[in-house]
């Protein structure tokens, strides 16, 4: 059934005619910098996993002498949620922005949905949903017509347009903000316009670049259902984060990366224990925490990790039920007047730092390269 003029929301004044064009296979590449025969020649062999959503091999992208991804491969199967992290710079967006089409490696591959992002980009976005940490709005535009608008540009028309816009506001429960201005929608709601215009052509793989950036709590939880039902509905989902905990929860596995490359890739479990070695106690006192602190300090065996309101976190250099038992016994001794002792799980904030710690106690060990005299 074609469009009739009450079907048809108007364009607003400032979306341009770019906006509802999806550009040919090869575009992207002509929007860039050409690759020299010698880079393609270096190019990795092609290697098919059959399960994999998403595949990087051997993937470089250099800006002058920044080296912004640097060799990074990992695999992401059909059916996961897994998180990206990394610190600022770290190289996330930019890896992100590759797989979305939207920037072009210096050498390496790239698949999404087994399409090879650099010479189909266009295949690649049919099968691709991609939200950015922050999302295009207009003024003066309610939220019907935001969504309204991306699927006639996705190319949905009649009908199967008014109830695919109505699918995906149910499903983000954006229905009774539908007549909301945009510019009036809350953080938490913009994120979810922004995840919704995402889902509009109904992608089998999203990825996430910072959605929970700059939520209140409630609304991360939120986006949390939301994504845990996108899982359950089969989706593949790569998303970044800085917030560790909750990556830990929703994800399958997580990969790290730090200056441009992978440093973990696996499960939050096997990063955890990938640190171990030392044991985390959070111990309370009726005293000043302060002369817990000092204690802690001051003793062999003992790192004080944080301090706390009650008391702080300190770090045993022992798994050995002994060592600790006679730490505990050495702090009662010496006047600390404990209540609470007990053993902690590793927090991958701790995990993370501390792997990224040994990364750095590595390369100062390393022998500065000699020049050429």
């Amino acid at each position: 059934m074609s469009d009739t003029p009450d079907e048809i929301l108007p364009v607003p004044a400032d979306a341009g005619a770019s906006e509802c064009q999806a550009p040919a296979d090869g575009d992207i590449l002509e929007a860039t910098a050409p690759v020299s025969e010698a880079a393609v020649a270096t190019l990795p062999p092609p290697m098919f996993d059959p399960d994999a959503a998403i595949e990087v091999r051997h993937l470089y992208r250099y800006f002058g002498g920044l080296k912004a991804v640097d060799g990074v491969s990992f695999t992401v199967h059909r059916g996961q949620v897994v998180g990206f992290v990394g610190a600022n710079g770290a190289g996330k967006t930019t890896t992100m922005r590759i797989l979305a089409t939207l920037d072009f490696p210096t050498r390496g591959m790239a698949r999404v949905g087994g399409i090879d992002v650099l010479q189909y980009p266009t295949r690649v976005r049919a099968k691709l949903g991609w939200m950015p940490d922050n999302y295009g709005a207009y003024d003066h535009m309610t939220v019907v017509e935001y969504l309204d608008f991306f699927a006639r540009a996705l190319g949905f028309r009649g009908n199967e347009r008014i109830d695919r816009v109505k699918d995906v506001m149910d499903f983000t429960d954006l229905t009774p903000l539908s007549d909301r201005l945009i510019n009036k929608l809350s953080k938490g709601m913009g994120q979810r316009l922004c995840l919704g215009r995402t889902l509009l052509h109904d992608p089998e793989v999203l990825i996430l670049d910072e959605p929970a950036a700059g939520l209140d709590p409630k609304a991360r939880v939120e986006l949390k259902q939301l994504i845990r039902l996108l899982a359950d509905d089969g989706k593949t989902i790569f998303i970044s984060s800085h917030i560790l905990s909750e990556l830990g929860e929703m994800c399958d596995s997580l990969v790290f990366i730090n200056n441009g490359k992978i440093i973990h890739h696996g499960t939050a479990d096997s990063l955890k224990k990938q640190t171990t070695g030392a044991t985390l106690i959070r111990v309370v006192t009726t005293g000043d925490p302060n002369q817990l602190g000092e204690w802690a300090r001051m003793s062999p065996h003992v790192t004080l990790k944080d301090m706390q309101r009650s008391g702080a976190r300190i770090e045993v250099d022992s798994v050995d039920p002994e060592v600790i038992s006679l730490v505990l016994r050495r702090m009662i001794t010496e006047g600390i007047p404990v209540v609470e002792f007990h053993q902690e799980e590793r927090k991958l904030e701790d995990a993370f730092i501390e792997i990224l710690g040994a990364l750095d106690a590595e390369k100062k060990r390393l022998p500065a390269p000699v020049g050429r005299g």
